[in-house]
């Protein structure tokens, strides 16, 4: 297995110093050492993360460093990685956390055994100090547990970013990023699930850290909602703005974006319906009774609590106001 190179690939924009360097110290020491390293420097205005990148870039040649004259945005500097990606397996990394020593050792081989497109793995959460918060993130998350092709690598995001490893196959797919894209682990599950399928390893194999300025996800309903409260107040107005972008940005633009890139028939009628489900719960005011075709999209094991907020939110926006008032 050691003739394989696996690409690991690292977007940085203004990242905690001592987070990027847990980070890159920790995919160095991995136990299966045939990976090359891109990282992307998004023009971080703190000039001092590129230096630091071009000191390890000095030290093994594992590492091809990237310097962005002008800032690209998350994803963009993801397709940048992607476009100079040229191994049969790629894996994503966010900067500031921190992986096992045999994550992509057990990463590669899975992928292998299970001949999948895509496998994602388990992490626990840490805080900003490094302290336990989460030993089982699947669990804390309520996260789809995958095995083969299933219809919620659509309707949802399979897996962080920084947990998944894919094929060659699907990362040509993914490129160039449509306009549509907002995600590209979604987007990396979605197209695994229509290529050879998903599996994940149950085991936690990085540490994912939670801090105020996450990009995206680790934050729980709650969290969420007192960010949201904090800046947009309490009222009534405030909560139906709320509603609407929990439902554009969480679930709608992720299915249009698939939508988009669809190549089957089947994706492509599923998610044409999901979509109109969406577009119709987006402007239920009091009820939405159509409680079946919720189970058809986002039904699933592992997802009892997430199903049960999703409900409320999706098909009973007064009761979910009332919640959203008084949590």
């Amino acid at each position: 297995m050691n003739e394989e190179i696996v690409d690991i690939l690292l977007a940085t924009y203004n990242s905690n110093e001592k987070y990027l360097k847990q980070q890159i110290e920790s995919i160095l020491n991995q136990t299966y050492k045939n990976i090359h390293i891109y990282i992307s420097d998004d023009a971080s205005p703190n000039k001092n993360i590129i230096n630091i990148l071009k000191d390890y870039k000095s030290k093994d040649n594992r590492i091809t460093v990237f310097e962005q004259k002008e800032n690209l945005g998350f994803n963009k500097n993801f397709e940048f990685l992607l476009k100079h990606s040229t191994a049969e397996y790629i894996m994503f990394c966010d900067h500031d956390d921190i992986w096992y020593e045999d994550k992509v050792e057990k990463s590669l081989l899975k992928i292998k055994e299970s001949n999948a497109s895509m496998v994602y793995v388990n992490a626990r959460q840490i805080d900003e100090y490094g302290a336990t918060l989460h030993n089982d993130y699947f669990k804390y998350k309520n996260m789809p547990i995958i095995i083969g092709k299933n219809k919620l690598a659509i309707s949802r995001c399979v897996g962080l970013g920084c947990s998944q490893i894919i094929t060659k196959e699907i990362k040509e797919k993914m490129l160039p990023f449509k306009e549509s894209t907002i995600a590209h682990d979604w987007l990396a599950a979605f197209l695994a699930n229509e290529a050879n399928g998903i599996d994940h390893i149950y085991e936690p194999l990085l540490d994912y850290r939670l801090h105020s300025n996450n990009v995206f996800g680790g934050r729980n309903l709650n969290q969420n909602l007192n960010r949201w409260k904090e800046e947009q107040g309490k009222n009534y107005k405030s909560f139906k703005k709320y509603r609407q972008e929990v439902i554009d940005r969480g679930y709608l633009k992720g299915a249009q974006m698939c939508n988009e890139y669809a190549e089957k028939e089947d994706s492509k009628e599923f998610t044409q319906k999901l979509i109109q489900y969406l577009e119709k719960v987006k402007k239920t005011k009091i009820i939405n009774i159509h409680i079946i075709a919720y189970f058809k999209f986002y039904g699933g094991k592992n997802l009892l609590k997430k199903m049960i907020k999703e409900l409320v939110i999706f098909h009973f926006p007064i009761l979910s106001f009332i919640i959203y008032k008084i949590a």
